[in-house]
């Protein structure tokens, strides 16, 4: 089970030790560990459910593991600890777990700035981080170029911004999509990714509108929206303001297409109601519909385990959950080909992963460039959209077909 310990004084920095490419060593002292799988999630706070998303997932699939034997002839425990969505506790934790805990592994949360300050501290110890949610480029694709730690299984802001567009220029009527984003380093660094998409296409971006965190009122942006003749808007946000945008759009009778990266998760359609309806996400998964019969062994594991999840409903964040469930059988496999729990050999041991996941086929996880530090291809992408209450594959619901003029 996770545990939550107390917040200690944060252990002496290690000795730097950036390395410069992938076939170099970690430093010798951060070499053997321990088999845990430790994690830094949102546990409170208005984040909570991200975290509990990703427990569930890891959790279950652990207890799986564990079940069959364990990897290696020993049981893997989940260490989690709480940041609140904060980047410095983000760092903190990560201390903990690469010094204190000696995990072999550690596992992502929700936030890409979390993600982001974790890059040098993690290159600092050799200890090696898997992604499962936070999709910025730059978590893995470093501007020095010198990733050698941070693997994901997630989606990536530079190749979901093309996924979406082409999206969205299915379904505009008018050929005029917009841009509307929230004013974070996550919303901000999908502007130049959508807008090199758009000229990839020869399209303009006929509009584009930011807006703050807890801002309630829209109606300012999206009139600007509508008067530039925008149908279908690329969204980037979360639930919150996402809800806070159609009720605007509601008040102004203005009802654009919108095509959002995954920041929308499921309470989306608790707090919109019925303007939520043919709103369509980017994801990797849902556990809503017709589902394949391994995904529905899992679904009911994780309903087993957490009396909380009485449907798909309750798993807020669905890509996020499936995404972690691959994540924890990607990292047994390479533990077993590294055949000992030491960081250096089951980092290298990731790029010989080969995994069919519930997401993926993952064939191989990872390769030694930049670009394939991320095991998740945007052939994998998906489609969802919001139809009757339930945030569902597109190809369920009446919004499969894009428009015709």
């Amino acid at each position: 089970m996770s545990r939550i310990p107390p917040n200690p004084l944060r252990r002496a920095l290690l000795g730097l030790g950036a390395l410069a490419g992938l076939s170099l060593a970690a430093p010798a002292s951060a070499q053997r560990a321990q088999p845990c799988i430790g994690a830094s999630w949102e546990l409170t706070g208005p984040l909570a459910h991200s975290g509990f998303a990703l427990r569930v997932a890891v959790e279950t699939a652990l207890a799986e593991i564990n079940a069959a034997g364990g990897v290696l002839g020993q049981q893997i425990r989940l260490v989690a600890y709480d940041d609140v969505g904060e980047p410095a506790r983000a760092v903190d934790n990560a201390r903990r777990i690469g010094e204190r805990d000696n995990c072999v592994v550690m596992m992502g949360g929700f936030r890409t700035p979390n993600a982001i300050a974790l890059r040098e501290p993690l290159d600092e110890m050799g200890l090696p981080w898997v992604g499962v949610v936070s999709a910025g480029t730059q978590v893995v694709e470093h501007p020095n170029g010198r990733n050698q730690w941070m693997f994901r299984v997630s989606m990536k802001d530079r190749w979901v911004a093309p996924f979406l567009v082409t999206a969205a220029q299915a379904r505009s009527r008018s050929g005029k999509i917009g841009l509307m984003y929230e004013g974070t380093g996550w919303g901000q660094g999908a502007v130049p990714d959508v807008t090199a998409a758009m000229r990839a296409v020869n399209m303009p971006i006929a509009a584009t509108e930011t807006f703050n965190i807890a801002d309630t009122d829209m109606t300012a942006q999206l009139t600007r929206m509508r008067d530039a003749g925008v149908d279908t808007v690329i969204f980037y946000g979360v639930d919150r303001e996402a809800a806070n945008i159609v009720r605007s759009m509601d008040r102004l009778g203005y009802k654009p297409q919108i095509i959002s990266a995954w920041g929308i998760g499921v309470q989306f359609a608790q707090t919109a109601g019925p303007l939520a309806e043919g709103v369509i996400v980017a994801g990797t998964y849902t556990w809503m519909g017709q589902l394949p019969p391994r995904a529905q062994t899992v679904l009911a594991g994780m309903q087993q385990r957490f009396p909380q999840i009485r449907t798909p409903a309750d798993l807020l964040m669905p890509s996020g959950t499936a995404n972690a469930y691959d994540a924890v059988y990607i990292i047994a496999e390479a533990l077993k080909i590294a055949g000992r729990y030491d960081r250096t050999a089951f980092r290298d041991a990731m790029f010989r992963v080969n995994y069919q996941g519930i997401v993926a086929n993952y064939a191989p996880a990872f390769e030694r460039t930049q670009e394939r530090m991320d095991a998740i291809l945007p052939a994998s992408y998906r489609l969802l959209a919001f139809h009757n209450g339930a945030m569902l594959p597109i190809e369920q619901t009446p919004f499969g077909q894009p428009r015709t003029n």
